[in-house]
């Protein structure tokens, strides 16, 4: 496939390539240089980031856990401790 490169340098990806891979308007994606060619790919997604967390917990448990830390701390604000 061919296109042709904007006066902004911008590429459009074929919607076909974008269902594939699950790319939606707003996402991001990385572009690096690999020798002779640009490789164009998603970018990372929080689940690529479950080797990091401790004890293999995943976003949504962070997410849950702040949540609640959240709720404590505007619970002492309002001055009622759980």
């Amino acid at each position: 496939m061919t296109y042709r490169v904007g006066p902004k340098g911008q590429v459009v990806l074929p919607k076909a390539i974008r269902e594939r891979l699950g790319i939606e308007p707003g996402d991001e994606v990385v572009v690096e240089q690999e020798d002779d060619h640009i490789e164009i790919r998603r970018a990372g997604t929080p689940v690529e980031l479950l080797g990091l967390l401790a004890d293999g917990a995943s976003t949504d448990d962070l997410l849950a856990a702040r949540r609640e830390d959240r709720e404590l701390e505007e619970a002492k604000l309002r001055g009622r401790h759980p």
